[in-house]
């Protein structure tokens, strides 16, 4: 088959709508559901992602992708007790490739909700059983267990969105797309993220450990399909903090680097100990949790409020306890996906526990943004490539 109707295009109004393939057939299959337009655009953006994430590592990987960029992206593995507790996933059996999606989906909970996720292995049982249980749009994978594919199958009243992709697929090295009737042609980026990439380190630090260096490849990784501009914290083995598409690199930072510190607050003892109501769904956890420890957590805090979602009326988690936690939070990697103009992008990330960083190099102000590493102890590597993603 070499073409696939949709429904319609990114908007209801935008028909007709299908994606085809000039040469031979479409390198995928639609096993269940109908996907969308950005159904397949997060789909193929994923696969993309997670195929280089393994090759990378060596490792199963996940990504979950919205809207064209992943909210998040991890390899398998292990999950010590307090990241099972905040991912939800305790006295449940993980698997190297359920752990990659339990990373990919908990890092930023609230981004992935409804999300399309992407494997880069096969799917079992156990990954399965995962995606079951969270509000997502479709997965997409090299193949399924049978077990898998009857759990999966269950999901939206069997309209679950899967999809099987031929994992020997090469593109053209040449792609176009058109805007405002106008074609434009590019060749692919294949650029390969290896140690290479990491080598030319230029800081008086000069230490980049075998774990920084998976760290920073998972991050550059991820920036590769991630909408510029773009920024993106990584700690043991996958992203915590993704800023995509933003005007201003600080921004991308700051954004980023917000998420990054939410997902290491949930891990502090004032969150790990909230007792909810039973019966609470997962989303309205996820917000109560995120408004908790926001400036509006008087909000889920009031009278009449708190009792809907907490079984016991928790402390305000203060701004000075937060911060006292947030520093606690060490050897975070980050990379960039063009290079950081101003120092104010590693003060920003030093407050989020970023030790060490890759990015391209070449701004007029590098000397600048060097010192202001060398202040912090921070190793950083120029890899000379940008990685824009549109």
């Amino acid at each position: 088959m070499n073409e696939l109707q949709l429904k319609y295009g990114c908007n209801p109004n935008q028909k007709p709508s299908r994606v085809f393939i000039e040469n031979g057939d479409l390198p995928f299959e639609v096993i269940c559901g109908k996907p969308g337009y950005i159904n397949l655009l997060d789909a193929l953006n994923g696969w993309q992602l997670v195929k280089e994430l393994k090759k990378a590592t060596g490792l199963p990987a996940a990504t979950s992708f919205k809207h064209v960029s992943p909210a998040g992206a991890a390899v398998g593995l292990p999950l010590s007790d307090t990241l099972k507790k905040i991912y939800f996933v305790d006295g449940v059996e993980l698997t190297p490739l359920a752990n990659a999606y339990a990373r990919a989906r908990g890092a930023d909970r609230m981004s992935s909700f409804g999300d399309f996720i992407a494997l880069s292995d096969e799917c079992d049982k156990a990954t399965a059983l995962l995606i079951k249980k969270e509000v997502s749009d479709g997965v997409i994978a090299p193949g399924y267990s049978d077990d898998a594919l009857e759990i999966l199958k269950s999901k939206k009243n069997g309209n679950y969105n899967i999809i099987k992709i031929d994992p020997n697929y090469v593109p053209a090295q040449i792609e176009r797309k058109q805007v405002f009737g106008i074609t434009f042609e590019q060749g692919r980026n294949e650029l390969d993220i290896n140690d290479e990439l990491l080598s030319n380190v230029v800081t008086a630090n000069k230490t980049l450990t075998g774990e920084a260096k998976r760290d920073l490849k998972i991050a550059l990784i991820t920036l590769k399909y991630t909408q510029s501009n773009s920024v993106c914290y990584v700690k043991d083995g996958q992203a915590i903090g993704i800023g995509a598409g933003q005007q201003s690199r600080i921004h991308c930072t700051r954004l980023a680097g917000n998420k990054a510190d939410i997902w290491w607050l949930r891990q502090a003892p004032q969150v790990l100990n909230l007792e909810f109501v039973d019966g609470i769904k997962r989303a309205d956890r996820d917000n109560a949790i995120d408004v908790y420890i926001s400036d509006e957590h008087d909000d889920v805090l009031a009278d009449g409020a708190w009792e809907k979602i907490f079984k016991v009326k928790p402390p305000v988690f203060t701004k000075a306890e937060q911060r006292e936690w947030l520093d606690k939070n060490t050897d975070v990697a980050l990379g960039s996906d063009a290079f950081f103009p101003f120092g104010d992008n590693i003060e920003r990330a030093r407050k989020s526990g970023v030790t060490v960083i890759a990015q391209p190099g070449g701004s007029i102000r590098d000397d600048n943004v060097v010192e202001t590493c060398n202040k912090y102890n921070m190793a950083m590597a120029f890899t000379g490539i940008r990685l824009f993603h549109h």
